[in-house]
């Protein structure tokens, strides 16, 4: 009898949870169970890791053989653990030393000729072998990914045989080398595209600075679209500890992390017809939704009142709390969500209400029963409300008559703003407390008398009247501001339109 144990990595919303992989081969009739919670296609890595070994010239024991995925309580899923189970067959067989195994983690799935095949969520395992200060054994394609992780020693293999020749001494296989595997992302888009509009750009430069969420009202064409791509160009660069909080978000998803784009802020634009379920994120082993995979970047939705009321109002907890808490009958996953909304709507339901053309004939019903789709405690909540009228067509013809500012231009005011909020009290603006405006966004007197006139004016609620607060309080940190002016709170009032023209 012999017993092999290793180590591999499961996956339960962004964490690697450690699955202890053993493998006991006893005298019985050739056979082999796997047990420990197993999905179906873990129970179908059988037949695959045989083909594996068979087919890298070792010996498949004729014997009894339990397989053991530990603890039982935590879902297995998917061919991430042929590797660790083909090593333990072949360790527990007496074919590859048992010893070193204690220092390694490994996982990927085999090809019945023994190639290693990549597999999702890998750079949350990447972190926890990290941490666990075990080396971590997987396949080259994955290699990218997993090197991002900063002192993580990473081993990739192409195939089976390379492993085992690697535990045998035979050939060592370098680890890989997160410089080299960190390509450079040349971005293609700059606000110096956008003629004109600059009310628009240096609204969304404010937007940015202290990450407030922003809704675009005007006829279609008008750049609302183009001006939203171009956000995340005056973001400043995720941090090392941001960057990796998104990419093991985007690892675990359907569509994979972009190893060149890691440190720079993500951008989502789902279509209007995405259910709740692909924003907020689900499924029976539940993965991220839209609003996670924009975590510490910019959620752009494109024809607001389009979207499915009940779509919308989801948002509502996740733009408070930047989680959203997805919860099944038999596990509960929580995903970091804190995304900037940026949203873009017609002024009516055919597009031109306002436009100079005068071809706008909706009625005063149509165009209201067409706002009221965004119901009040979501709109509430978008700090920004701004109208995008059309360029003239000499301005689109000529250009603006002077040169328009670079994306790199607006982001070194963006970030030297960012500096200042997080240098007083180590958040953007947006996530202020209650007690952090008291103390930091108090406007001079006659500042006091104007908010309080136009609260009363609007009806304005107090979740408005704190966001009008914490977006001067962005106003004056571009200008260098100590102190809130009239100037800086008259103008974050006039961000408020929506509140106006629904009164």
């Amino acid at each position: 009898m012999s017993l092999a144990i290793l180590y591999s990595r499961g996956r339960d919303g962004t964490k690697a949870p450690l699955v202890t992989v053993e493998v006991h081969i006893s005298n019985g009739l050739p056979a082999l169970s796997i047990v420990g919670l197993p999905e179906t296609a873990v129970k179908e890595s059988k037949d695959r890791v045989r083909g594996a070994i068979l087919n890298s010239n070792f010996e498949f024991p004729m014997q009894r053989i339990t397989i053991n995925l530990a603890p039982a309580d935590i879902p297995k899923e998917g061919g991430r653990f042929d590797l660790p189970i083909a090593l333990g067959i072949l360790a527990a067989s007496g074919q590859i030393p048992k010893e070193k195994l204690g220092q390694y983690e490994c996982i990927g799935e085999l090809s019945l000729g023994g190639q290693l095949r990549s597999v999702s969520g890998i750079l949350p395992v990447a972190l926890q072998a990290r941490d666990a200060g075990k080396q971590l054994i997987l396949p080259q394609q994955n290699s990218l990914e997993a090197a991002l992780v900063e002192k993580a020693t990473i081993i990739p293999a192409e195939h089976l045989l390379d492993i085992c020749a690697h535990l045998n001494n035979e050939k060592i296989i370098v680890p890989a080398d997160p410089q080299s595997n960190q390509k450079k992302y040349d971005e293609e888009l700059d606000f110096a595209d956008v003629h004109g509009q600059y009310h628009v750009k240096r609204a969304l430069e404010i937007a940015a600075a202290g990450n407030h969420n922003l809704i675009m009202i005007g006829p279609p064409g008008t750049g609302k679209s183009m001006l939203a791509a171009r956000m995340p160009t005056i973001l400043p660069p995720l941090s090392e500890q941001q960057a990796l909080e998104t990419a093991a978000i985007a690892s675990i998803s359907d569509a994979g992390l972009d190893v060149s784009r890691w440190r720079k802020p993500p951008f989502r634009s789902p279509h209007h017809t995405a259910s709740a379920a692909a924003l907020v994120g689900g499924g029976g082993n539940p993965k991220p939704g839209e609003i996670s995979l924009a975590h510490l970047g910019i959620l752009f939705l494109d024809e607001l009142p389009e979207f499915d009321r009940k779509v919308l109002e989801v948002l509502r907890e996740p733009l408070e709390t930047g989680r959203i808490t997805i919860s099944r009958a038999t596990r509960q996953v929580d995903f970091a969500a804190r995304f900037h909304l940026i949203a873009a709507m017609n002024p009516c339901p055919c597009g031109y209400l306002g436009d100079a053309s005068g071809r706008c004939h909706c009625t005063s019903e149509q165009i209201s029963r067409y706002r009221n789709k965004i119901s009040g405690p979501l709109l509430d909540r978008i700090d920004m409300h701004l109208e995008v009228p059309r360029v003239s067509h000499e301005v689109l013809r000529a250009g603006s008559g002077k040169k328009e500012e670079s994306s790199v231009k607006i982001r070194k005011r963006v970030t030297a703003a960012r500096e200042i909020a997080i240098s007083r009290c180590g958040k953007t603006n947006n996530l202020l407390s209650v007690q952090e405006i008291q103390k930091y966004c108090q406007p001079e007197e006659q500042g006091h008398d104007l908010l309080e006139q136009v609260m009363e004016k609007f009806g304005l609620s107090h979740r408005a009247y704190h966001r009008i607060l914490k977006l001067s309080r962005t106003i004056a940190d571009l200008a260098a501001s100590e102190k809130i002016q009239l100037k800086h709170l008259s103008e974050a009032i006039g961000y408020r339109i929506l509140d106006r023209t629904n009164h």
